[in-house]
């Protein structure tokens, strides 16, 4: 009898509509699980609405806005996690038994990483065409929270957590500096007391975003709370608003690459740049298939030399 129900509910249940629930499951939001998934969130909320009529009964409640598993979505949640992690598991032993003809690999890393990471998958594909790569790019947080649901093969953070199931390896250098307009007060003033910068209106990352967590960090223990007039979710728009007159900011040595940097300047602040590093982590004790052990083998012996080397050029010391 038993068998006879799960051949009939495996028959109706599709592997994409496992992979949407897991989503929604995860991140307790439909928008969220629409935006990760590339879907509309109608699309979404039928998929889960089919899912729930082929299993007869509801997966999810929704009480004010928050969203909550119920008793039978947390077993199917638990359920679908084992089976998408079976699929994962075997994706890996046949791209083991391909060797690195073909494969699959999946790539997230902190928003500093963005202007780099690209530029070495691009190295390593021209070297490796047959393996298929999708990068994931967010901040500090949502990428820890990504490495936790072991959703990626190899991850790149800044600063990695105190936690007994990750691992991480140190990377490459990833300098923090103070960025003005070139016309700022402070523009070309050597050895600026973090007293004086911190009264300056800042442009600062979202929360989750490990930039802040360091540098709110460093004023804080100096005594300067900073004077923040602008949050702003990448790099780029906060490039932008330095150029528009909003504030200074830091951020990574690395996001003054490429692009139109004629307005922008390197301040010169007591204990910048912050001597910052990225690492290169996994879940504690994942079996890492060929392609990702070969990867982070190719980004220690390619990365140095993908660095600027006009970077220190943007240092007025």
């Amino acid at each position: 009898m038993v068998k006879t129900q799960v051949g009939q509910l495996a028959r109706r249940i599709s592997l994409r509509q496992l992979q949407v629930f897991e989503a929604v499951a995860r991140l307790l939001s439909y928008t969220r699980a629409a935006e990760e998934l590339f879907l509309s969130q109608p699309t979404v909320s039928m998929q889960i609405k089919k899912l729930e009529t082929d299993i007869g009964l509801p997966l999810t409640e929704q009480i004010g806005k928050k969203i909550s598993l119920t008793g039978a979505g947390k077993e199917l949640y638990q359920a679908t996690r084992d089976i998408l992690g079976t699929l994962a598991r075997f994706e890996m032993q046949i791209d083991d038994q391909k060797g690195l003809r073909t494969g699959q690999l999946r790539i997230a890393v902190v928003t500093t990483a963005n202007y780099f990471a690209p530029r070495l998958i691009g190295r390593f594909t021209r070297d490796y065409p047959g393996i298929n790569i999708s990068l994931e790019v967010g901040n500090r947080e949502q990428i820890l929270d990504r490495m936790s649901n072991n959703m990626d093969d190899v991850y790149l953070v800044g600063k990695p957590p105190e936690s007994s199931e990750l691992e991480f390896q140190p990377y490459l250098e990833n300098p923090m500096v103070v960025v003005a307009r070139t016309d700022h007060a402070l523009a070309g003033r050597e050895f600026i007391p973090l007293a004086d910068i911190s009264k300056e209106p800042f442009i600062i990352r979202e929360q989750g975003s490990g930039t802040r967590i360091v540098v709110e960090k460093l004023f804080a223990e100096a005594g300067h709370p900073l004077n923040i007039r602008m949050e702003l979710g990448s790099n780029e728009s906060i490039k932008q608003g330095i150029t528009g007159g909003l504030g200074i900011a830091v951020i990574s040595m690395h996001t003054l690459t490429g692009g139109d940097l004629s307005e922008l300047t390197v301040l010169d602040v007591e204990g910048f740049p912050l001597s910052w590093q990225w690492y290169v982590g996994h879940p504690r004790g994942k079996r890492l298939s060929i392609v990702a052990r070969t990867f982070i083998d190719y980004m220690y012996e390619q990365g140095p030399s993908l660095l600027p080397e006009n970077m220190s050029s943007y240092v007025s010391l």
